[in-house]
């Protein structure tokens, strides 16, 4: 070897021990227990001056982060030299990098070229079931198998997650074969219940699961029987395993998280804020957890607890606008309006922008300070142009709560200058002109709605109800209705409305089957005064006087309640 070969080999033997070697990817479930392998040692082929040149040039491109030179070398020897070491070198970093094909690539050539590396079969198998060889894949894995290493079947499970049906009966076929050959393999039985999972048979899946007691102190079964439980309506069985598996595992995240959600779901909240708070202690850095601790505190309705972790979530710079919309919820449960107005005027465009200034203006109208909660929204408006028209749709919904139509009015008018073909602006104005009793403006509308868009349901129902309920046009009105009702069928205000036309035509019998369904599907006032209507006109004022009493008892305060109440029977109440 020539002198200034002899350097680049002593240099390339330098940087493989200086640049920090790749760390490998961690498959999403795993078998905890098993310890990783010892790291073999490392062996060098004899290689030419080209390829010498070559790999000197790709480690000193890592070590200035220059990693897509780095893998393009080493690919590119790995598949000249066939070299297990320079291949395994490739995959690691191009396993860091997310470069799939080059990963792939490289862990066959280290696989084949080091048929007893037991890891170098693992890296196999794990590629190419991420690139859909899930046959291919099985081969490696028994490979792995025969030398009692560790597997991934769990992964090469989770990865068929996407795949069509027969590509899983194809796995589960090939788990069979395994499995025969390998009764006792937990992670095998494991891998094959994930596919049973995802392959809509809980029950054999948690069979499998059940079969394999060596597999009861594994952490990743312990939780898939805990899902497929859940999944199952036997979570009161769920409880006990994740609890008596905590006792084993007291410091395993995954399974307290569980245990705390699955307590969340059961309505335990106190037992959940007690496992939450322990998981918060383990993992003080963990600000997802933190915020956890935070939602579960105001389910529960522990306000002052909540608000301390918002605030340390504030504090820490996390969650910010999550954390500042959900600390002025509970400032407004508390009673405490500025400072709840103060969070809710923190949070910045996403998705909890709109539900805070909601919340804000709501708290502003309620307080009797329309005007500033109007200057509010004003200005959100022209902070947050992209809000613009749910602002104003915000504004306006409180100015109709409050029994301002006039202000609301004038709003939407203004809302439609700027935005002059919004649907949504078009359809409020239409029903705050029904309400003003401008019928004309109203059709206008709703028939500019329908004409962009002729498969709108909403406003097909409305134009339909309005013309059967306010004019004579009951024809016109029952085709606008039926045609919503093709469109959603199952929708009780279309029911509602389909009933009322034909009560309007003097099919007694049909708006009664109709109104029936709607007030099943939807107990509301309105529906309920119909349905009442349809039955007084059938004499049958006894069953009629009782569906109005339990709707007025629900809610007392309807309009359409009261006048049908008034109008039929002369009183106001039942």
């Amino acid at each position: 070897m020539n002198r200034s070969l002899a350097l680049a080999a002593l240099l390339l033997l330098a940087g493989c021990q200086s640049m920090q070697p790749v760390e490998r990817s961690t498959p999403p479930v795993q078998d905890e227990a098993s310890a990783p392998a010892e790291p073999a040692v490392t062996e060098y082929g004899s290689f030419s001056a080209d390829t010498l040149y070559a790999l000197l040039v790709a480690e000193l491109a890592g070590q200035r982060n220059r990693f897509d030179i780095a893998l393009g070398n080493y690919v590119q020897q790995a598949n000249a030299t066939q070299d297990p070491a320079v291949a395994e070198r490739g995959f690691r970093i191009a396993e860091y990098l997310g470069a799939e094909q080059a990963a792939l690539d490289t862990a066959l050539i280290w696989a084949r070229n080091a048929p007893d590396n037991l890891d170098a079969q693992r890296a196999a198998a794990v590629q190419l079931a991420r690139a859909g060889e899930y046959e291919q894949s099985m081969e490696f894995m028994e490979k792995v198998l025969r030398g009692q290493g560790d597997t991934h079947f769990d992964f090469l499970a989770l990865s068929a997650a996407q795949t069509d049906a027969d590509t899983r009966a194809g796995l589960l076929q090939s788990f069979d074969r395994l499995l025969a050959k390998y009764p006792d393999n937990p992670q095998l039985a494991f891998g094959k219940a994930v596919l049973l999972q995802q392959d809509e048979r809980p029950q054999e899946a948690l069979a499998l699961l059940e079969s394999q007691p060596q597999a009861n102190d594994q952490v990743p079964s312990i939780l898939l029987r805990a899902r497929l439980l859940h999944a199952l309506g036997r979570s009161d069985e769920a409880v006990p395993l994740l609890e008596k598996s905590l006792k084993r595992h007291p410091d395993d995240k995954r399974l307290r998280l569980t245990y705390a959600r699955l307590l969340v779901e059961r309505g335990q909240l106190e037992a959940a804020m007690g496992e939450f708070a322990t998981l918060v202690q383990q993992y003080p850095e963990d600000d997802d957890l933190r915020f956890s601790m935070a939602l579960v505190c105001l389910e529960a309705e522990a306000w002052q607890e909540a608000t301390i972790y918002l605030e340390e979530l504030i504090e820490r710079g996390s969650h910010l606008d999550a954390a500042q919309f959900n600390l002025g919820r509970a400032y407004q449960a508390m009673g405490e309006t500025d400072a709840a107005l103060d969070a809710f005027a923190e949070v910045g465009p996403g998705k909890d922008y709109l539900p805070a200034k909601l919340l804000q203006s709501e708290l502003l109208f309620d307080a009797g300070r329309g005007e500033q909660a109007s200057r509010v929204l004003a200005e959100a408006r022209e902070q947050q142009p992209d809000y613009a028209i749910q602002l104003y749709l915000i504004e306006i919904e409180a100015l109709q709560d409050k029994g301002e139509q006039g202000a609301a009015w004038q709003l939407v008018q203004q809302a439609l200058e700027q935005f002059p073909d919004d649907l949504n602006l078009l359809y409020t104005r239409a029903m705050l002109a029904e309400q003003r009793g401008d019928l004309a403006q109203l059709e206008r509308d709703l028939r500019f709605i329908i004409e962009r868009e002729p498969e709108n349901a909403m406003a097909l129902n409305a134009l339909g109800y309005t013309l059967a309920d306010r004019t004579t046009r009951y024809d016109e009105a029952r085709a606008l209705i039926e045609q919503a009702h093709e469109l959603n069928p199952d929708d009780p205000a279309i029911l509602d409305s389909l009933g009322w036309v034909n009560y309007r035509l003097g099919d007694l019998e049909e708006a009664e089957r109709l109104l029936r369904q709607a007030l099943e599907r939807f107990p509301d006032a309105e529906v309920a005064a119909h349905l009442g209507e349809v039955l007084w006109a059938k004499n049958q004022q006894q069953e009629a006087r009782r569906v109005w009493s339990d709707a007025f008892a629900a809610q007392p305060d309807n309009a359409i309640l009261r006048n049908t109440l008034k109008r039929l029977t002369g009183s106001e109440t039942p």
